[in-house]
């Protein structure tokens, strides 16, 4: 393999890696003075459109998130013979895989790391995406500064990479190939026809953990024995995680990362009632529009009166209808990577003013709503709002409210960045068909009284 002189307006250093279907190089952009990794389809998949596509998504959803857990993707273009490149921010820290080759981390780096991980993976499951080939390979590290999201006190950032075999979570589901790298992929993964959605991710997750902190990294499933100074409460969080059955693990990367807190901190910093509310470390939400990957799928139908009064309108999703604040819209039908024990999507819906911008843009109010009862079967109301914390954010004493026939638990978190204001909330529905869930960004200036009457407008048949 002969190394380039120059790609782009880049010249070529060295080689940093290789892959299965790309050559990864460390370039140099003379006119910024800094250094860029280029990734490059490799020579033998440039006919393949199948795999010249992936290549090409890859970029694309890394650019479209732009986020500073995952690399960011600068720029994309073609060498003369048609193969795709992508420039990336150079993670000059190298990879993890690196790291364990050298020895085990101390069991307290390993522990933050493995929190970490998880966080810029949850970045992936708000926005529908399923990695499916998380490894130490893939994750990577970079020089940055001790205030930056997934930093170390030395700055050093943990990033997420290499989501050539990730997929919408719509798109997931059905007669996708094999992916994924044995030892870290999970059962269903090998299966054709399996659903493969969040809780891959969370297998993934369960075996790095695994890998970073126990005796015997060849071990998954039950009775994994610790390293030295990991608390012994982890062990339950991993056992969980790499479960064989789906329904068995955590619902998605930001539910592990928080068990996996409330592990490692004796249970200090869960999101419960009490007076020691605080800081409470978890993944930085910007709302859900989704909880574990969840986004609601369009559909719907809106009525121009309801019960709120005349002017007011309604939409109903499936078995649930709300009342809309006013000038807000819905829109929604089911529960992006939320399934139900027939198989199919549970039913959910967004309003805001604009609903379909609501997710990105954070000066938007506007409110998710879903109905599970899958969550219902494993997990009360207060446990399911336990799963979310947010970063970034100050949790108030949990508090109750009882508002159209629902016993209402409700956690409001106050942010420093983003959304200046978070609500969760969850309550069983009449007849107890399931688990409601309820997550507000309300109007700036409102308090708990709008809360009230929009989780009063909530009604489940």
């Amino acid at each position: 393999m002969t190394a380039p002189v120059q790609i782009g307006p880049y010249r070529i250093e060295r080689l940093l890696g290789v892959g299965s279907f790309a050559m990864v190089w460390l370039g140099y952009d003379g006119v910024l003075d800094s250094h860029v990794a280029i990734k490059v389809l490799a020579e033998n998949w440039s006919h393949d459109l199948r795999v010249r596509e992936r290549f090409l998504d890859e970029a694309r959803l890394l650019r479209r998130l732009d986020h500073e857990r995952l690399v960011r993707v600068q720029a994309v273009g073609e060498l003369a013979d048609g193969r795709p490149y992508s420039v990336m921010a150079w993670a000059d820290g190298g990879s993890l895989r690196d790291r364990l080759a050298r020895g085990p981390l101390p069991a307290a780096t390993a522990v933050r790391l493995l929190g970490e991980v998880a966080a810029g993976v949850a970045v992936l499951h708000r926005h529908g995406i399923v990695h499916r080939d998380l490894t130490p390979g893939n994750i990577l590290f970079r020089s940055g500064t001790p205030t930056a999201a997934g930093a170390g006190q030395d700055g050093e950032q943990v990033l997420i990479a290499d989501l050539g075999l990730a997929k919408a979570l719509a798109a997931a589901s059905g007669l996708t190939a094999r992916a994924g790298t044995p030892g870290y992929m999970a059962p269903e993964q090998d299966d054709p026809l399996a659903v493969v959605d969040t809780r891959a991710d969370v297998f993934g997750l369960g075996r790095l953990g695994i890998r970073l902190l126990a005796v015997d990294a060849g071990r998954a499933g039950s009775g994994v024995r610790l390293r030295d100074g990991v608390p012994p409460q982890v062990a339950a969080v991993l056992d969980r995680a790499t479960a064989a059955d789906p329904a068995g693990r955590h619902p998605d990367a930001a539910a592990f990362r928080a068990a996996l807190d409330r592990a490692t901190s004796g249970g200090q910093r869960r999101v419960r009632g009490g007076p020691h509310p605080g800081k409470v470390a978890g993944v930085a939400v910007v709302v859900v529009a989704a909880v574990g990957g969840a986004t609601a799928e369009p559909g719907g139908t809106t009525t121009g009166t309801g019960p709120g009064g005349p002017g007011s309108a309604t939409h109903t999703s499936g078995p649930i209808t709300v009342t809309l604040p006013p000038g807000w819209r819905a829109t929604g039908e089911q529960w992006a990577g939320r399934y139900g024990e027939d198989g199919t999507l549970e039913p959910a819906l967004v309003m805001s003013p604009q609903p379909r911008r609501w997710a990105a843009d954070p000066t938007l109010p506007g409110a998710f709503v879903g109905l599970s009862a899958s969550a219902a079967a494993r997990t009360t109301p207060a446990g399911f709002v336990a799963e979310h914390p947010h970063a970034d954010c100050t949790a108030l004493p949990e508090r109750t409210t009882r508002q159209a026939g629902v016993d209402w638990v409700v956690v409001t978190f106050g942010c420093d960045r983003g959304r200046p204001m978070i609500v969760e909330a969850a309550g069983l529905a009449p007849g107890r068909t399931g688990l409601v869930y309820v997550q507000i960004t309300p109007p700036t200036g409102s308090g708990p009284d709008f809360v009230d009457t929009l989780l009063a407008g909530v009604r489940v048949r």
